[in-house]
């Protein structure tokens, strides 16, 4: 049988097992925040649904061809802001804008950065373009207000440091807002 000193001996054992990492795998859970309401100008928000202290918002927008690319004919040329503690930063915080039909179902869309607004005076406002295949459908666009520039590292990535609640899965087409 174990003698009482091995026996004394066990818990400091699965201490160190547990402190070294060894037993990380059996914690590490991966989870993603819920998606918010969308709007014309939101509050944005951390992972966990606490306000930044920042808002989004589609200043304007209209059907245009790019530039760029005018042969493909028009696109959704919109117009954003961003304001508050940390907007200007160039850390701050991103959130999906999306083209919406008039039941509000994601026509195109691609995530946009505080970093990307900037202008004279501190006024935070940037320019962007969304393809869509049927502009005529386009009612507007609007942004989702979860902060989409948290990268933490997920369980698959990182076993032993990943985990933790992750911003929803970016909106996409077809989604409905």
């Amino acid at each position: 049988m174990f003698s009482a000193r091995v026996l004394a001996g066990a818990p400091l054992a699965l201490v160190i097992l547990a402190l070294s990492g060894c037993s990380s795998h059996w914690g590490c859970t991966d989870t993603t925040a819920e998606r918010g309401e969308a709007g014309v100008r939101v509050r944005v928000v951390d992972t966990s649904g606490r306000p930044l202290g920042v808002t989004a918002e589609v200043v304007d927008w209209r059907l245009d061809p790019h530039p760029q690319v005018p042969a493909e004919g028009d696109q959704v040329h919109f117009r954003f802001r961003f304001d508050g503690t940390g907007a200007g930063e160039r850390t701050g915080p991103g959130v999906d804008a999306c083209a919406v039909d008039k039941e509000r179902v994601a026509l195109a869309c691609q995530t946009v950065y505080a970093y990307q607004a900037f202008g004279p005076h501190g006024s935070h406002t940037g320019d962007d373009w969304l393809p869509v295949e049927h502009p005529e459908q386009v009612a507007g666009v609007l942004m989702i207000p979860n902060d989409q520039s948290y990268d933490g590292r997920t369980c698959e990535e990182d076993i032993k440091d990943g985990g933790g609640k992750h911003p929803p899965e970016p909106a996409g087409v077809g989604d409905q807002l």
